[in-house]
């Protein structure tokens, strides 16, 4: 080799070496489509998130921040990334020039988007209507604006308190302390109930006028103001481009905490020193996984992801350890950091697991930060914003990664207080936990998103019973062990999917597992009929084999990408009926490898990847979750993926980069390697471990914080490879042999006059054995050998048995009789029905009720036009509807938040409750003729629909029609 070459490789090679890791981030993926996130400056889980908002209302901008957008409104300084919920944006500055106005479309300016640059701790745009360069950069809880201004002798910064992300300022204060200090206080009302941040700005120049707004209206004289939309300005004389900082500390304690913040963290005026010192931050947190080769496009999309993945759970407690706490005191983080902004239904499957290999400090403070938010309100937080528990979400989350840390050896935390938290959340009666805990199941007609909850319930409950297990307490393993096989009791064998249940036993009918209803959360049955992440392989039975299962798995990524349903935006990233987009699919491509065709998760997998993330602004294909999204490219962008967090393992699947380290906390090293490397080589041949021939579906915690080389050889050819890959499969609760629970083939369990019964069992050549006295069967009750007649309502339980297998669980049928329900004889009707009106805030549509209506009339259909808010408000409709044949009628109502419908006083549909827009339907037997109809609605927040709909004899799926409904005519 010519020596010029040499010289050349060796000056690639450290080129290669010295890139700043940052290079590879860009914060602009997500910031357009469903992403969510901002491009602003932060510090690795800062407190100070300072970033532009470009609008405020509506669920595109729940980050305060769309990329399209071609206007600033100005720079707040709290945000959430990725969250589907809005919040923050507290304490806004804009520059303007020329005269003061404080209308946020007058002071609003144009940006030149040429100019939009972001990196890890630095954002900068040139605002075009005022001709201001503006640079913002972060500490970890301070904030520092750079201004470049024209000349001019009204250079201003404006100050709205009144500015937030779809919340309200209820209270805030403006304090001009001197001529370049101003302190105070936005205290608001949003999706974080009571949320209080104070605040201290210091200009590095002194101002030349200034003033203080209540209400838009400057209020001559003084230097403090307090009230719900207090706003102030500060102006200065500039010379062409004049630069004036301003350091900006916050604090959830006092206007004191966010002064010292500021002092510790920001003594001094040195912009480029403070990006600089951010940056290196950024490119510390983020070498904790290297990774090289790979196309830049890769590489942008992997360390971008890493970037999203270290903004959230963020700093609440100050410099000094003060934070306000969940019962609004103040307390002291003794020793740790106090965290805030936990998506936990999000971050437990894979964000948390992401951080005990490269951040497990930080993970065990965030479990300190969980128990603290326990003694504080008397419960584990679901979804904790800035101390508060918005309740948004299902399960009882914090609980994974509690019992994680303990399965993992963690113990430099309060243990046993964490598991008494544990045990406390699992035993409340709130959330369809009354009917978990009675039925084994949550049940559809006492809770909405009863499957999901479930389903949910179910997994935490196993990692309490692995808690306990651990920690010695065999009562509490032997309760949760079987709670954590609930799961089991809503899996309909007859269609092979999870469904919902009613407290009799009954189906939730009809059912379409393309529905988007509302016993799930954020998803329909194809999405969740797989969420058992602790019992793959119980799983597994219940669809009656390997076979079976596989071919359930493959029609998941091929059906139709067809919805049901009104929440389109939170089911997103479909590849057949695999939701990308949405959490509790995230595990599903892994789940090959439980099976006899393990290639398929690689296969998957790779598509995902190559398909699915890019590094564009619209790069994440759904909510980005405060990371989750992002840790899940991560993790399997390295070649493995925590598919039941708990278990300490890491399922396989296709690495896409030829070498990554991870650098662990006790600073070993463990590097994977990949030969053979190409967008084609996505099939594993081989593996080996430290050198050594490895045959095990997944790798352990324990082996990658231990150092070592696992290496995967890749191939595009399949040929040879599948059967004997690995000799291992994953975790599983279970893995003995049972009989899937034997079900009713009958769709609909009511009948006029007689009924045939069919009963089956997933389970090939199970023995199907049956009572009709409500008593439980066994083995000495009815064999089952062919469909029977009945012609009475009865109660069918029925049980089956396999040689060599365990009995399957009991399952517990209803059959009614119908009875339907006799018409009225109506006089003086007309068209239309008549409505009440009502202003208030609801968490039920039985809470309307409790206060006195506020408008009455009458109105054709079930239409919201009488609303004259957009939230906070509910509607009673009533009126007749006119059958036109007798028979079975299926009623429904899509609502976005809560509705009841009820048939002469009978409830038909309940889809009470906040949520979003969801489909609920009932079925009732009626005459032909007039009946009573009522329909109770309320709106919450965030967006507003109601649609009513029926199908019956002779009459299609569809809204119930202006002409079939009637009112009393005066």
């Amino acid at each position: 080799m010519k020596m010029t070459s040499i010289i050349f490789i060796f000056l690639i090679t450290c080129q290669n070496f010295s890139q700043s890791l940052t290079d590879y981030v860009d914060p602009f993926i997500g910031t357009s489509g469903t992403g969510h996130t901002f491009p602003g400056a932060v510090a690795p889980f800062g407190m100070m998130q300072l970033s532009p908002d470009t609008g405020i209302e509506g669920w595109d901008w729940c980050s305060g921040y769309r990329y399209e957008d071609l206007e600033i409104i100005g720079f707040t300084h709290t945000h959430l990334s990725g969250t589907g919920g809005a919040d923050y944006g507290d304490i806004l500055l804009m520059p303007t020039i020329g005269k003061v106005n404080f209308d946020p479309k007058q002071y609003r300016s144009i940006i030149d988007k040429t100019t939009e640059r972001a990196k890890p701790g630095y954002y900068s745009v040139n605002l075009m209507k005022h001709n201001i360069k503006v640079e913002l950069t972060a500490t970890n809880r301070v904030g520092l604006h750079k201004y470049c201004f024209p000349k001019s002798n009204s250079s201003n910064v404006i100050i709205d308190l009144k500015h937030g992300i779809s919340d309200k300022s209820i209270e805030s204060k403006i304090n001009i302390e001197s001529n370049n200090t101003i302190v105070g206080y936005r205290r608001s009302k949003g999706w974080a109930e009571n949320q209080i941040v104070y605040f201290v700005i210091e200009f590095s120049k002194p101002f030349i006028n200034s003033g203080i707004a209540l209400e838009d209206k400057i209020q001559d004289g003084k230097k403090e103001v307090k009230g719900e939309n207090v706003k102030a300005f500060v102006s200065f004389n500039t010379s062409m481009n004049e630069i004036i900082l301003a350091k900006v500390g916050i604090s959830s304690v006092d206007i004191q905490g966010a002064k010292n913040n500021l002092t510790k963290e920001l003594p001094d005026w040195n912009f480029n020193q403070v990006k600089d010192q951010t940056e290196s931050s950024w490119n510390d947190v983020l070498s904790k996984i290297k990774v090289e080769g790979g196309t830049k496009e890769q590489k942008t999309i992997f360390y971008t992801s890493l970037y999203h993945s270290f903004i959230h759970p963020n700093i609440l407690s100050d410099a000094d350890g003060r934070y306000r706490g969940m019962d609004n005191e103040i307390h002291v983080a003794d020793g740790y950091i106090q965290y805030t902004v936990f998506s936990l239904w999000d971050t437990y499957r894979a964000l948390h697991p992401l951080f005990t290999l490269v951040q497990p400090d930080r993970n065990i403070d965030m479990i300190k930060s969980l128990i603290a938010k326990y003694n504080e309100s008397g419960i584990l937080p679901v979804w904790e914003l800035s101390s508060n528990e918005t309740g948004t979400m299902i399960g009882y989350h914090s609980i994974p990664i509690i019992a994680d840390a303990i399965l993992k050896g963690f113990k430099n935390f309060d243990v046993e207080k964490a598991y008494e938290a544990m045990l406390h959340s699992a035993n409340m009666n709130h959330l369809g936990l009354e009917s978990y805990k009675k039925l084994n199941y949550v049940a559809s007609d006492l809770e909405h998103e009863s499957v999901s909850k479930t389903l949910e319930y179910a997994f935490d409950d196993w990692c309490i019973a692995m808690a306990a297990y651990k920690l010695g307490k065999k009562e509490d393993y032997e309760l949760f062990a079987q709670r954590a096989l609930n799961y089991r009791n809503l899996f309909d064998g007859d269609s092979g999917f999870m469904r919902g249940k009613k407290s009799n036993g009954n189906w939730v009918s009809p059912f379409n597992p393309f529905e988007v209803t509302r016993d799930f959360t954020e998803a329909n049955a194809w999405q969740y009929s797989m969420y058992v992440p602790h019992d793959i392989e119980g799983m597994i039975n219940l669809f009656g084999g390997d076979k079976n299962f596989i071919k359930r798995l493959d029609e998941t990524f091929s059906a139709s990408s067809k919805l049901e349903g009104k929440i389109l935006s939170d089911i997103t990233g479909l590849k057949g009926q695999y939701a990308h987009g949405n959490e509790p699919s995230h595990h599903m491509a892994y789940l090959y490898n439980f099976t006899s065709e393990p290639w398929k998760t690689q296969k998957t997998i790779r598509e995902i990847m190559d398909n699915l993330y890019t590094d564009k602004t619209d790069g994440l294909i759904g909510n980005d979750d405060c990371g989750q999204m992002s840790a899940w490219y991560i993790f399997s962008a390295m070649g493995f993926y925590p598919v039941c967090p708990g278990s300490n393992q890491f399922v396989l699947g296709t690495p896409l980069f030829e070498k990554i380290t991870i650098s662990n906390s006790n600073e070993t090293k463990f590097v994977i390697t990949s030969e053979n490397l190409t967008s084609e080589n996505c099939f594993i041949k081989s593996v080996s471990l430290n050198g050594k021939s490895f045959k095990s579906a997944y790798i352990t915690y324990d082996d990658i914080t231990k150092g070592g080389k696992l290496n995967f050889n890749l191939t595009s050819n399949l040929d040879g490879i599948n059967s004997n890959l690995f000799n291992k499969i994953p975790y599983s609760f279970t893995n003995d042999l049972f009989v899937s629970t034997p079900y009713s083939a009958n769709e609909f369990t009511y009948f006029d006059d007689s009924l045939l019964v069919e009963l089956g069992c997933r389970t090939a050549d199970a023995i199907i054995y049956y009572t009709l006295d409500n008593t439980d069967p066994d083995q000495k009750s009815n064999k089952y050998l062919k469909p029977f007649k009945i012609s009475n309502s009865i109660t069918i339980k029925a049980i089956a048995y396999k040689n060599g297998y365990r009995q399957s669980s009991i399952e517990k049928i209803e059959f009614n009789k119908l009875n339907y329900l006799q018409s009225l004889e109506l006089e003086n009707f007309e068209h239309g029905i008549n409505y009440k009106y009502y202003e208030g805030k609801f968490s039920s549509v039985y809470d309307i009720n409790e206060i006195e209506f506020i408008d009455t009339g009458n109105i054709n259909n079930f239409s919201l036009s009488p609303a004259k808010i957009v939230d906070h408000f509910g509607i009673i409709f009533d009126g007749f509807i006119d059958i036109p044949k007798t028979g079975i009628y299926f009623f429904t109502t899509q609502s976005d938040d809560g509705s009841v419908l009820l048939i002469d006083d009978n409830k038909v549909v309940d889809n009470d409750g906040s949520h979003a827009a969801l489909e609920t339907s009932g079925m009732i037997p009626l005459q032909k003729g007039f009946h009573k109809i009522k329909l109770l609605y309320f709106e919450d927040y965030e967006g507003e629909s109601l649609e009513a709909g029926i199908k019956g004899p002779d009459l299609k799926k569809q809204l119930i029609p202006d002409e079939m409904l009637f009112r009393i005519s005066k």
